[in-house]
């Protein structure tokens, strides 16, 4: 009989809201693992929910490894809409 290791594992994941306020949540460690939620908590309890069926599937790459979270700075320039030509 085959006997089973269990790990618990932590995985990194991104959390952001859309315009109709639902969360959705990320694991960049994973292609394709996404989830969404209602609240923060209900995203988090899918995501994991989804990197389980992941891990099922494709199994665990353990070269893979999450460095950091980083914000880089770019411009940005969108052209402005003149309203007062919409109105006529």
């Amino acid at each position: 009989m085959e006997q089973l290791e269990v790990k618990k594992l932590r995985f990194p994941v991104i959390i952001e809201v859309d315009e109709d306020g639902c969360y959705i949540v990320s694991c960049p460690l994973l292609k394709g693992c996404h989830s969404y939620g209602e609240t923060i908590e209900e995203a988090l309890e899918n995501i994991k929910e989804v990197i389980e069926m992941c891990l099922e599937e494709e199994g665990l790459d353990e070269s893979l490894k999450f460095i950091g979270y980083r914000e880089v700075e770019v411009e940005y320039a969108k052209a402005a809409t003149d309203k007062s030509k919409r109105s006529s």
